[in-house]
């Protein structure tokens, strides 16, 4: 069965979601049409990969990366998983801007992730990754 797992939505993502709405009534309110629908456009997009974004992890040992309905997903064999971490960007004491999962996979090639439930996906990832190693 597929373990399906849903993106944690971070500040930037609601910091990027506000600006755009605030640009779009602004030239909505300018009357600047154009530059409106294009930003309109723009929300839209960044409203689907918010929503849509999953990681599925199936049982004969493939991690699926979904980021929405107009990005190609990403699809990588457990058994090229050479390293899971847990990261932080930019820490300012014991306070980190985003926590991220990175995963190496293959030679010189990584992917973060952003998980809801980050310990029970990581514990998922290596429980597949011991299985298949054995």
């Amino acid at each position: 069965m597929n373990r399906i797992f849903h993106a944690r939505i971070a500040w930037y993502q609601y910091f990027l979601l506000v600006v755009l709405t605030v640009n779009v009534v602004g030239a909505l309110w300018c009357k600047y049409i154009l530059p409106a629908v294009l930003l309109i456009l723009m929300l839209i997009v960044v409203i689907e990969q918010i929503i849509h974004t999953v990681y599925t992890v199936t049982p004969d040992g493939i991690l699926e990366i979904s980021t929405g309905r107009f990005i190609r997903k990403k699809v990588i064999p457990i058994s090229e998983i050479t390293a899971i971490r847990k990261c932080h960007s930019m820490k300012f004491g014991r306070f980190s801007v985003t926590e991220y999962v990175l995963i190496e996979c293959g030679k010189g090639k990584f992917v973060s992730v952003m998980p809801v439930k980050e310990r029970e996906f990581v514990e998922l990832l290596e429980k597949r990754l011991t299985d298949y190693i054995l």
